[in-house]
């Protein structure tokens, strides 16, 4: 698509910088490269993406980078130039340390082969010209892995202390400030001369920064041969830590619709016959005689005195799931493409809180593996299983990637937006905080339960609605049982029905006082009368 007409300074200046002939030779040098590759570039997913415009405006700082950027999204800033001393520290470090080893005649000039596949990962134009473009993919993927080796299993010597690590930890796992994660396997095969050897490193420094970074607790298997084989699969560090954390539940999905389609058309027979016997007894009693007739006794029960008092304790759980029901259904129908540019909803799923859920009885489990799939509830015991979530200083910048990545990145459910929803439904105060804490389904190195508290609520912006079966079946789940227990049941009628209905009883005792003044008034006159005629007697 060809850049539109200017319509103002900033879009003139846009327009001035923008290189037609490079962009030209650009598409030209794709078109040819796919020809030429083993590997099409139809392969080659698009996984680098910038924040969709309305989280972006929600809180900025989360998706800016503040210390360090990594990929040419951020590379002109002059606020982030500071680090770039770093970053030739660690270039002179790999040239010392190897004599052979030099960055422009080995690294980038490999890398030079992989320049169109590295620009098909970003999904916004780049303007750079090819070797600005390869140097920054050298420099940047030698100063993460410098960087990351503190997560290393093996005790390694590194430039960097903790002054400013949390910083440069959020900073790299913004969705913005990403390289394609195989830059960093050729960068690493460079550096030890052995493709084994990279992939050891970087599934010991991923893995270790998972476990410092994750807002879920991860759990690793001892088995590393899994991962090394999964690593064509990841796109980049951000990547790796959603495809930990997330489940994939299109494929599940699809076969439950398939099963389902084998199941109806074995019983097609006696699905006819079911709706023929349907309609039969519809036309019947759908005669305005037979209405009539059927309604007449319930209308004369409902009349009793104290029957809606008992109607609304056996009713009330099936009119709010009803209703529930029905919000669901019509805000999901609204949903259309344009709703995706427009402003998030600030919604909040219908959820009992923390503090409510364990005065009804329900009890919060953590799970042993801190994935997305694990949610459930067990309606038999009253029992929430949620993963352990882990909130630090660095926890929010994470979730809100996380979630900007899920978003751009997926065309189906939004699964980690779902859960956070769901996290935010049930956490409304300090209180629920240290209930979670209390019992295993929360770790916080925060300075305060309400500073988390305060976290999770901010995080209620979403680009759009979405439906995931397995967490909406337990957000159904928890709210049957919760309406459906009697303590509920009595606190609701006495809040409607006694503190609901002050206004009633302040009507009822001010009548009541006026009359009981009045009967006051009337026998003092009474008395008076009598007096008075003993008097004149």
């Amino acid at each position: 698509m060809f850049p539109k007409k200017p319509t103002d300074s900033s879009t003139t200046h846009q327009q001035h910088s923008f290189d037609e002939a490079r962009w030209v030779m650009n598409v030209r040098k794709s078109l040819d490269a796919e020809l030429e590759e083993q590997h099409p570039l139809e392969q080659v997913t698009v996984s680098i993406f910038t924040v969709p415009k309305p989280l972006m405006c929600s809180h900025r700082d989360s998706y800016t980078p503040q210390r360090v950027s990594i990929g040419p999204y951020h590379c002109l800033k002059p606020e982030l130039h500071d680090m770039e001393r770093y970053k030739l520290m660690i270039a002179r470090k790999f040239r010392n340390q190897s004599k052979s080893f030099r960055f422009h005649h080995d690294l980038v000039e490999k890398l030079h082969s992989m320049e169109i596949k590295i620009r098909a990962c970003y999904h916004k134009y780049i303007t750079l010209n090819d070797e600005t473009l390869l140097w920054i993919m050298a420099l940047d993927s030698s100063f993460l892995i410098e960087f990351l080796k503190i997560y290393s299993f093996r005790k390694v010597e590194t430039l960097f202390n903790r002054v400013g690590h949390n910083e440069i930890l959020r900073d790299i796992m913004m969705i913005e400030n990403q390289i394609p994660l195989f830059v960093l396997r050729k960068t690493l095969e460079f550096q030890l001369e052995s493709m084994e050897s990279a992939d050891d490193l970087l599934v010991s420094v991923l893995t270790g920064l998972c476990r410092d970074l994750s807002p879920l607790v991860i759990r690793f298997g001892d088995d590393d041969g899994v991962l090394k084989a999964q690593f064509h699969e990841f796109n980049h560090i951000l990547d790796f830590l959603y495809q930990m954390i997330v489940p994939r539940i299109e494929e599940e999905e699809e076969l439950d619709e398939e099963e389902n389609r084998g199941g109806n058309n074995g019983g097609n027979r006696a699905s006819r016959f079911l709706q023929e016997t349907k309609l039969q007894f519809k036309r019947v009693f759908s005669s305005r005689p037979a209405d009539i007739i059927l309604r007449l006794p319930w209308r004369v029960i409902s009349n009793l005195p104290g029957f809606i008092a008992l109607s609304y304790l056996f009713t009330r759980q099936e009119n709010e799931a009803t209703a529930t029901t029905t919000r669901q259904e019509t805000s999901s129908s609204s949903v259309s493409v344009s709703d995706i540019e427009k402003p998030p909803l600030v919604e909040e799923l219908t959820i009992p809180s923390v503090s409510e859920l364990h005065k009804a009885g329900v009890k919060f489990k953590p799970t042993p593996h801190g994935n997305v799939s694990t949610v459930s509830f067990d309606s038999n015991n009253g029992h929430f299983h949620l993963p352990v979530i882990n909130l630090d200083i660095n926890t929010e910048t994470v979730l809100r990637n996380l979630v900007a990545y899920e978003a751009s990145n997926t065309s189906g459910p939004l699964v980690f937006t779902r859960y956070t929803e769901l996290i935010n439904g049930i956490i409304d105060s300090d209180e629920d905080v240290r209930l979670l804490r209390e019992q295993g389904v929360l770790v916080s190195r925060l300075k305060s339960d309400e500073e988390a508290a305060e976290m999770w609520n901010g995080m209620s912006k979403s680009v759009r609605l979405t439906k995931v079966g397995f967490l909406d079946k337990t957000i159904e789940d928890v709210n049957r049982y919760y309406t459906g227990r009697w303590k509920v049941k009595i606190g609701r009628f006495v809040e409607v029905y006694l503190y609901g209905s002050w206004k009633i009883f302040a009507f009822l005792a001010a009548v009541l006082l006026f009359m009981l003044v009045s009967l006051q008034v009337i026998s003092l006159v009474f008395s008076s009368l009598r007096l008075l005629g003993l008097r004149t007697g």
